[in-house]
């Protein structure tokens, strides 16, 4: 059976984040969503009245996963043009206008969208031929090429002559680049497009990368690329590619049932965006700007906390704040919780309060005064919409905030 003829036999559930639907499902498709549902985020719930239709809940995780027969898509509520977007900038690959990108008009599943985008990359980095490089390559042959490893040699061959135990440079196009891209092509091939056009388009990718070794790369262990001016053509193709191979996944689900597809969890990537959307803003390294940073609350160092975000300046943190993937526009009060979590944060690093950067919602900035103490803990929230520029302009409000509570932190140690 082929990828498209999966397609057509599969159960589709089509979900939007954070949104409550109504599907009818048999018992087996039932259960065997519901083993996944802690991975995909999902609540299910049946319907009062009837014996085969539940109420499904997407939470923050959205994309696409097949499981048995069933193929579950959860759209974000940004769109998944701004999703790829914010995701590639987090990855530090950006280019002017790079929502377009993602804009096909015939297709609104995700991993479509990433096929017909991959494609189109791939188009415009082979159009000079594939690139190439040496690889280091240690072999047996009848005559002398590289460098002999005499150790292997004496070893092996046992004092022989030939064959010749050597290690040489190989130029040649099966380098980690076009691996990267081949790699995540056949993953996208594998899953169930609806859309023939990139069935199609990924298979001409396939056709252009045959001499290329196929190497499964996990999601936890993607490589990094390094680019020079030989190879920078190659940046947008590698930056879909180690997206797509970072959150793509393929294992074998409980009760034998196997799941695969393509997720993210909006929490992370509204994290990983904002970090180095403020890096940028601020003009600060990792080094200066730090994510997810260990520090301790207690005086024994048991109970260890991971800010968000925290500025160092030789050793001593003058900045914090954590980023939360939620709407406060329909309900403004900021959780207790979330709140608790930053003045933990604020007390640990001995600082005179935070900053919390919530997605979406109004940006208006808010403060709480903490009872009995002189902390101040602020609150902001960060509008996605519009285009990836619109987003990266408004992120300049909350670097304007993250430098007057550093300052405002100095300013305390000194008169301390």
């Amino acid at each position: 059976m082929t990828n498209a003829d999966l397609a057509e036999s599969s159960v589709p559930i089509d979900l939007r984040e954070y949104e409550p639907s109504v599907h009818v499902l048999s018992a087996t498709q039932r259960d065997t969503l519901l083993r996944q549902a802690d991975t995909l985020n999902l609540s299910i719930q049946p319907v009062e009245g009837t014996s085969d239709s539940y109420r499904i809940k997407a939470g923050s995780t959205v994309g696409a996963v097949e499981i048995g027969d069933l193929s579950v898509f959860i759209e974000p509520k940004i769109g998944i043009p701004q999703l790829l977007s914010l995701a590639c900038y987090a990855m530090g690959v950006f280019k002017p206008q790079q929502d377009k990108l993602f804009d096909f008009e015939e297709s609104q599943a995700l991993p479509d969208v990433l096929a017909l985008a991959l494609a189109s990359e791939a188009r415009q980095a082979f159009a000079r031929g594939l690139l190439h490089g040496y690889r280091e390559e240690e072999d047996a042959l009848q005559t002398v090429r590289g460098r002999i490893r005499f150790d292997d040699q004496m070893r092996r061959r046992s004092g022989f002559i030939l064959p010749v135990e050597v290690r040489y440079d190989e130029f040649t196009d099966d380098i980690l680049e076009n691996r990267l891209v081949k790699a995540a092509s056949i993953r996208l091939s594998s899953m169930r497009l609806r859309s023939p056009n990139a069935r199609g388009e990924l298979s001409r990718v396939a056709g252009m990368l045959a001499q290329v070794s196929l190497v499964e790369f996990g999601a936890n262990d993607v490589p990094e690329a390094r680019f020079d001016r030989l190879s920078e053509h190659y940046r947008g193709v590698i930056g879909l590619a180690r997206l797509i191979l970072r959150h793509s996944a393929f294992e074998s689900g409980r009760g034998g049932v196997r799941a695969s597809g393509f997720l993210m969890d909006m929490n992370r990537l509204f994290q990983e965006f904002l970090t180095v959307a403020l890096r940028e803003k601020l003009g600060v390294s990792p080094d200066t700007l730090r994510s997810d940073h260990a520090i301790t609350l207690d005086e024994a160092g048991r109970a260890m906390l991971k800010p968000d975000f925290s500025w160092w300046d030789d050793g001593i943190c003058t900045f914090v704040g954590d980023a939360k993937y939620k709407n406060l526009t329909d309900n403004r009060s900021v959780p207790g919780a979330d709140l608790y979590q930053l003045l933990a944060y604020a007390t640990a690093l001995d600082l005179p309060g935070g900053l919390l950067i919530y997605a979406q919602g109004e940006a208006d900035t808010w403060p709480y005064r903490v009872k009995h103490t002189s902390k101040r803990l602020e609150v902001m929230a960060l509008d996605l919409s519009g285009t990836l520029d619109d987003v990266l302009d408004r992120v300049q409000s909350v670097a304007a905030s993250v430098q007057r509570l550093r300052e405002a932190a100095s300013q305390v140690r000194v008169a301390a």
